[in-house]
Formats: C-alpha cells, structure tokens, sequence
C-alpha cells in the first residue's frame, strides 16, 4: 500500500473539497476546525518525514467552513532529503485522493522593501532558482504550465481578504534550495529582477500541481527582512515567532478564503 492509499484508508475514503499546505509557525487554523481525524506523518509508509521545528507532521481531514479539507500542517523541503518529489508530495497526494484545488501557504522573507514582517502575500507567480524540476523527475510531459496560480483564486483571496478586513499584498515568490539564508549580493540580485519575497518551499509543490491540472492558491506570510536589507540577523526561530504574531489574521483569512471556494 502506498501514501496516498494508506491515508484513504485511514480518512475513510471521504471526499475532500481542497488541500491546505500550512507553513513554518501557520499551524494555528487547525485549532479552528472541526469533526478531526489527525494522522502522524511517521505512521504513513514511505512518507518522508520533515525535520524544521514549526512543521508538525500531521495530516488532518476536517471541516472547516463548512467545506471537507485536507490539511497538511508541516511540509518537507528539497534540502532535507534531496528529492524534488518529497518536497512536491502534499500535491501529489492531494492528486491522487482526486483533490482539484490546494492552497499552499509558506513563511517567506521580504526582497519588496515596500513590504513589511507580518504582511500576508498572495503569490502571483514564481520564479524558480532551485533550478531542479519535480516534472522532470517524474518523467512528466513537457507542457505549458502558465499561470501555475490560479488567477481566480487569487481574485477570490482579495475578496476574502476584505471580507475580512485583512490586509492582503500581491507578489512574485522566489524559491530557492536553502537551507542557508541569501547572502547580500543574493538578495540584491533577486530584487533587481523583480522578486518580491523568496523561501525554500512551494516550487514543487505548485509546479506538480498545476501540471496535473489542480487549481493553485499560494498565500506568503511575510516574517522578516532579506539579508542586507537591515541590520537584523535571520534565524528560523524568528521566522517562527512572526508566523505565530498573524496566526490569528491568518486563520481568518484563510476559513473566509475556504468558504468563498
């Protein structure tokens, strides 16, 4: 029995409307759900197992807005194990339980100096610098992704933002291999180029699941400055903490969002 089937079997088979992918310290909407069945990630044969403190490993059926979803609360990145189809597998699971839409959120740091730490950012496009492919790896057909994010359901994340009266910016996420943090030249080189806020996750992911013909939302939550851009050292622990500072804003973005699609 592969993952996917195992967490069928487990979730009882039960149909589930959309896929949340929850970054480092956006743990706190699973507190919002209800009718839970939560499935450690160490129980899931051939499962890869995420090692970044703010990543739980769990999956959870539940609803939320009155909608059946599949929450992965933690995800694996390219520079834990080295595979561009464990960093992409909340998608490919999410597709081989028949799931059409995912939402994958991540934490990220700013490169728009007209962006500030706590900003939440619906991601428009991407641009990959890992400059590996899970397409490539799973020896899919070369074909047209764009736009790998699904323009309505950004329009609709606008639309859930003032819903809410959350403050929702717009921008082009770099993704990059980590675990390193950019250096100054990096960082500088990136925002001459027109990126807006980079991280080490939600490349894969995106790009297996456009490719398959999901609908893909990516929400940012933005914790601190690149490097260079102030004088403030970066370390994960502070990603974490910004992360837990919008939580609230977060999650109420978030089930608005769920309930609009």
């Amino acid at each position: 029995m592969n993952s996917a089937e195992f967490i069928s079997s487990r979730f009882k088979d039960v149909y589930h409307d959309i896929a949340i992918v929850l970054g480092s310290g956006l743990g706190g909407l699973t507190k919002d759900l209800s009718d839970k069945i939560v499935l450690k990630t160490n129980e899931i044969p051939d499962y890869p197992r995420s090692t970044v403190p703010g990543h739980t490993g769990e999956i959870i059926s539940a609803k939320l807005a009155n909608k059946r979803v599949l929450i992965f609360s933690g995800r694996v990145h390219y520079y834990e194990t080295e595979s561009t189809i464990d960093a992409a597998v909340t998608a490919i699971v999410s597709h081989r339980l028949g799931i059409e839409r995912i939402v994958l959120t991540n934490a990220a740091g700013i490169l728009n100096e007209k962006f500030s730490p706590g900003d939440l950012m619906v991601i428009k496009d991407q641009i990959n610098l890992t400059f590996r492919s899970v397409l490539l790896d799973l020896k899919m057909p070369t074909k047209d992704l764009n736009p790998i994010y699904s323009e309505l359901l950004a329009a609709k994340a606008f639309l859930a933002a003032e819903r809410s009266g959350t403050d929702l910016k717009s921008g082009v996420y770099l993704g990059l291999t980590g675990p390193s943090y950019e250096t100054a030249a990096e960082v500088g080189f990136y925002r001459r180029f027109g990126c807006d806020a980079a991280g080490m996750s939600t490349i894969q992911e995106a790009t297996f699941a456009r490719s398959v013909g999901m609908e893909v939302a990516g929400i940012s939550c933005l914790t601190n400055y690149s490097t260079g851009m102030t004088s403030e050292k970066l370390s994960h622990d502070e990603v974490t903490k910004v992360g837990a500072k919008v939580d609230e804003r977060f999650s109420r973005l978030l089930t608005t969002f769920v309930e609009m699609i």
